[in-house]
């Protein structure tokens, strides 16, 4: 059964991107923690380089995923991933379809009509293999609903001060976690965690 795996690097006072939005610091780790290099897929390739459990790591939990749900936000960040993510079709929340697309021969799709909605294609798009999940909103919305199966961070050894807090406004806190897989790197500790959905 395909579950939704919350995704996102955080700085160890909580915060996945700084005041000004910008999610280098957090995310460096990708690029320069390391002497392993990752070839991501889609339609903008990266060449990461990290620590070898780092790697390992990654590379296992990706190849769980078949699909991304995330939020407008990430999605602009993010540039639409060149229209397609290396994860698998991508499914973004929002109000309001950006200028400019769908494009053609992108598997980046908008859903307008809520998030048990967004839930449910990217499930079915998934088929089978898990659903990445990414933006600190969009996480939260599936906390509060109750919907979120695991979270994995990616703590990295750096404090922000300020900016976007991963969670914030849960609306049933306190949520209950289950042990961690923990992985250490360089910079950066992989945490795995099950949600405890009994409530």
């Amino acid at each position: 059964m395909s579950k939704l795996i919350a995704i996102m690097s955080m700085s160890l006072d909580g915060y996945v991107a700084d005041c000004n939005g910008s999610v280098a610091e957090v995310m460096g780790w990708y690029t320069a923690s390391g002497d392993t290099e990752v070839q991501t897929g889609g339609s903008d390739p990266m060449r990461l380089k990290m620590s070898e459990a780092s790697a390992g790591q990654y590379l296992d939990l990706t190849s769980e995923l078949g699909a991304v749900l995330t939020g407008r936000r990430t999605f602009e960040t993010a540039d639409g991933w060149g229209g397609n993510h290396a994860w698998g079709p991508a499914f973004v929340l929002t109000h309001h379809i950006p200028a400019g697309w769908p494009r053609p021969n992108s598997t980046v799709h908008f859903v307008t009509d809520g998030l048990e909605s967004a839930v449910k294609q990217a499930k079915a798009a998934a088929d089978g293999k898990s659903v990445g999940v990414h933006g600190a909103d969009t996480i939260q919305q599936l906390l509060n609903a109750g919907l979120l199966d695991e979270i994995h961070i990616d703590l990295v050894a750096v404090l922000l001060g300020a900016g976007v807090r991963l969670f914030d406004h849960l609306a049933n806190a306190p949520i209950s976690l289950g042990t961690p897989r923990v992985t250490p790197g360089v910079g950066v500790t992989h945490l795995h965690y099950t949600v405890d959905k009994k409530r």
